[in-house]
C-alpha cells in the first residue's frame, strides 16, 4: 500500500509557497532566491515499512546536507491519542509509529495528531530561514525540542557523500 507522503505534508501545512512532494520526501524553498533548501523524509524503525518521524535537513546545492534533526512521533506526541485510545504499550511495534498497511479509506497515519511535528520543524525552520513562519515559535507549544540526526558517512577523500 502507498505511504501517501503528499497528503501527510499537505496535514502539517507547512507555509512553504515554493515545495513539492517527490515519492515519500518533502522538498521545500523556504526563502526564494536563497541556495538553501529544506528536505523532509519519514524515518524508518527496524521493522519493514513501518515510520517513526520526520528527518528534517537543511540541504545546499552545492555542499550537500548542511544540518539535520530528526523527529520522533513519540516525543511529539503524534500518536499518543491513538495509542492511549487503542491500548498500545510502550515498546511495541506499533506504539508511536505508523506503517504502509491500513484500513481503505484511511490514511496509513489515521489519528495523528500533527501539531507537535508542525512546531518541531517551526522552532528548526526558524533558525536556518527566518522570518518564513507568521507566527513565532514561543507562540506555539513550547517545550519540544528537535533531536540532532546522524551525519552522513564520510568518503575516502574526506568530502561527505550525498
Amino acid at each position: 500500500m502507498p505511504l501517501q507522503a503528499a497528503e501527510f505534508f499537505t496535514e502539517l501545512c507547512l507555509p512553504f509557497h515554493d515545495h513539492t512532494v517527490v515519492g515519500n520526501t518533502y522538498f521545500a524553498v523556504p526563502v526564494p532566491g536563497a541556495p538553501l533548501r529544506l528536505r523532509i523524509d519519514f524515518t524508518r524503525t527496524i521493522h519493514a515499512d513501518t515510520y517513526g518521524g520526520l528527518r528534517v535537513a537543511v540541504i545546499h546545492p552545492d555542499r550537500g546536507e548542511i544540518d539535520a534533526v530528526t523527529l520522533s512521533f513519540v516525543d511529539h506526541g503524534t500518536f499518543h491519542r491513538r495509542d492511549e485510545a487503542t491500548d498500545t504499550r510502550p515498546n511495541t511495534k506499533q506504539y508511536g509509529t505508523f506503517d504502509t498497511y491500513h484500513r481503505p479509506g484511511q490514511p496509513p497515519w489515521a489519528g495523528a495528531v500533527t501539531s507537535g511535528l508542525r512546531d518541531a520543524i517551526e522552532q528548526y525552520t526558524a533558525v536556518w530561514f527566518p522570518g518564513t513562519w507568521d507566527l513565532p515559535a514561543h507562540s506555539r507549544a513550547a517545550g519540544r525540542t528537535a533531536l540532532k540526526a546522524a551525519a552522513p558517512p564520510a568518503t575516502r577523500n574526506g568530502g561527505r557523500t550525498r
